[in-house]
């Protein structure tokens, strides 16, 4: 669509150059065990999808003031982020699997990813509307890494089929405006890191909303001893939900707070990304990603006819196996030790979304829509009440 702003180009450009963050080096906010929040399992060092070796993952975060405070600018409340299987070298496709709860929501390249068994490149997150922006400039982008000059991060023959994936971001962004670019989603890529991940409003879950609390982009991990040691990553877009379904350690929470906001009617998505390092094939990986509604259901969505809640797993093991020639040689997990992995995907998956909920802020947007951030302090309240609070916090 066209759009006509009445401010000059150079001002409108300063508008969008302080709103475009790279968020790897923000200070890290409250998590939900920071908040006394129990969860079982245990985590990794950063409690992360960046605890998996060789991860990496970047946003871009694009918000610009609009609608009464500056009229006739666009209300920006959206981005991108990028998950690097294996960081800089993603030339090596490695092994995957996905599943779909609930079908109402686009993920790209999967069709490949069923056929093969491989993922080939950098798994992307976005809104609705620029799921082909974004599959597009990933494709310049490898293309770029072939050709150009530097170390190159795909080899000739890699196949440009991306991974794409989407949530609506429509009640706070201006979606019809397209304003997710092309340099927006190469910084998201040049930028990703391992380590610690930023969380809540950023990336592609800048404008998203779950449970009718702000949402957004959430991570966790854990660690398994036997099989191993392993260790399973989850990062989360959050943008499902109504409010009196969510659940946190067990608690009605939903329930228990009172409406303050329109009902969004569960008409958000989720998209789930399970990384590990114990070698599964795609078969198993599959397996895994379907293990993701488990955690996802623990916080009490029912899975709405209008959500997209679809899931992709990965391993950076048998790394080798794509390159091999006639013959590849793999380890994986028997299906009798299957049952600790899927256990730490549900934990992982639970917690990840939690820390979304935990981490995003109260953002208004689009049409002067308000959506408030879940309260901490009434949270732990609610906690207490149900004797599930654990003073003090708890260890990441």
């Amino acid at each position: 669509m066209t759009m006509r702003y009445w401010l000059p180009s150079k001002i409108l450009a300063m508008f969008f150059a302080l709103a475009t963050i790279a968020f790897g080096a923000d200070k890290p906010k409250p998590r939900a065990r920071d908040l006394g929040i129990p969860f079982s399992g245990t985590p990794g060092k950063f409690n992360a999808i960046t605890d998996v070796r060789g991860v990496e993952v970047g946003h871009t975060t694009l918000i610009s003031d609009g609608g009464k405070v500056l009229p006739g600018v666009p209300t920006v409340r959206t981005g991108v982020t990028a998950v690097l299987p294996n960081g800089k070298h993603c030339d090596t496709p490695i092994f995957a699997g996905w599943s779909s709860l609930n079908g109402n929501g686009e993920m790209t390249g999967t069709t490949w990813i069923e056929e093969g068994g491989f993922l080939e490149g950098p798994v992307m997150i976005t809104n609705t509307l620029s799921v082909g922006t974004v599959r597009d400039a990933v494709i310049k982008w490898g293309l770029r890494q072939i050709h150009g000059p530097g170390p190159k991060k795909f080899g000739e023959d890699w196949g440009g089929l991306p991974v794409v994936a989407e949530t609506d971001d429509s009640d706070l962004n201006d979606i019809r405006g397209f304003h997710v670019k092309e340099k927006n989603v190469f910084r998201a890529l040049d930028s990703a890191a391992s380590g610690f991940v930023a969380e809540g409003n950023v990336g592609g879950g800048t404008g998203m909303i779950c449970y009718d609390f702000k949402g957004g982009i959430g991570t966790a991990s854990r660690t398994i001893q036997d099989p191993g040691p392993y260790t399973i990553g989850v990062l989360v877009q959050a943008n499902q939900g109504e409010r009196k379904h969510l659940m946190i350690a067990g608690v009605p929470v939903g329930r228990e707070m009172p409406e303050k906001l329109t009902n969004k009617g569960g008409k958000g998505s989720i998209i789930i990304i399970v990384a590990t390092d114990a070698p599964l094939l795609p078969h198993q990986l599959k397996r895994l990603a379907r293990r993701a509604a488990s955690g996802l259901a623990r916080t009490g969505t029912i899975s709405h006819d209008g959500s997209g809640e679809i899931f992709l797993s990965f391993s950076v093991a048998n790394g080798g196996a794509y390159q091999a020639q006639g013959h590849a040689g793999v380890l994986m997990v028997t299906n009798d030790k299957m049952n600790p992995l899927f256990e730490a995907t549900v934990e992982a998956v639970e917690e990840a979304i939690i820390n979304a909920l935990i981490a995003a802020e109260t953002m208004t947007g689009i049409n002067g829509r308000t959506v408030a951030a879940i309260p901490h302090h009434e949270l732990r309240e609610i906690l207490k009440k149900y004797n599930r609070l654990q003073e003090g916090g708890v260890k990441h």
